[in-house]
C-alpha cells in the first residue's frame, strides 16, 4: 500500500462520523523515510484517537508511524523499534574490470554520480552519504522522543538500529501495552 493511500484512509476515517477510533494494524519493516514522515504527519493531524497495533513487525518507519499514535499495543514477540536508517547499493566495478567493461564518467557536478554501482565510493562520497543518513537518523530520533514523551538522550541509547521484541519494547517505553487485536478493541 502506498503512503498516499494510507494517508487518504486516515483522512477519510477521521472525517467519517461513524468511526470513533482509528486503528492502525501495522505489519511493516519500514521503508521510505519520506513516506513514513508523511504518514506520521497524517496520524498526528487526526482529530480522533489513533491506536497502533503491532502484530508481527513494526520496525523502522513502521515503528516511527506507530510512535505518532495515541497508544501502541504490540504482541510480546513482535519485532518492534529498529530505530535506524539504512542505505545500501550493489557496487560491481570489480566485476566489470574482470570482464573488461569500463565506466566512462561524464558528469556536470562533481558528485552527480555518487552511489552509482559502476564505481567505488571514495572517502569524500562516503562522508557525504553518511552525513545525509545521520541527519535522517536525527529526525527519526527527535520524532520518536517527541511522540513517546521520551528524552532525546534515551531514544539515542535505543537508536542503534536493533529491533526489540514487544516485551522488551514495553520495558523501554517504546510501546504502551502488550496484546493483540482483542486487546486493542477492549482498549
Amino acid at each position: 500500500t502506498s503512503s498516499s493511500d494510507i494517508i487518504e484512509y486516515i483522512k477519510d476515517a477521521d472525517k467519517n462520523p461513524l468511526i470513533k477510533v482509528i486503528l492502525l494494524e501495522i505489519n511493516s519493516p519500514g521503508g521510505s523515510a519520506v513516506a513514513s514522515d508523511e504518514i506520521v504527519t497524517a496520524v498526528k493531524n487526526a482529530k480522533k484517537p489513533v491506536i497502533a497495533l503491532i502484530r508481527e513487525v513494526g520496525a523502522s518507519g513502521g515503528y516511527w508511524i506507530a510512535s505518532a499514535s495515541d497508544h501502541i499495543i504490540a504482541n510480546r514477540m513482535s519485532i518492534t523499534g529498529s530505530i535506524g536508517v539504512i542505505s545500501s547499493y550493489l557496487e560491481f566495478s570489480g566485476l566489470m574490470n574482470k570482464y573488461g567493461v569500463s565506466y566512462e564518467r561524464l558528469v556536470a557536478g562533481e558528485h552527480k554520480d555518487i552511489g552509482t554501482p559502476l564505481k567505488r565510493l571514495d572517502d569524500i562520497e562516503k562522508e557525504i552519504l553518511q552525513k545525509k543518513l545521520d541527519l535522517i537518523h536525527t529526525f527519526f530520533i527527535q520524532g520518536i522522543a517527541e511522540n513517546r514523551n521520551l528524552s532525546v538522550d534515551k531514544v539515542k541509547e535505543l537508536a542503534t538500529g536493533e529491533f526489540y521484541l514487544g516485551v522488551e519494547a514495553l520495558e523501554m517505553g517504546l510501546i504502551d501495552q502488550l496484546g493483540d487485536k482483542d486487546t486493542a478493541e477492549t482498549y
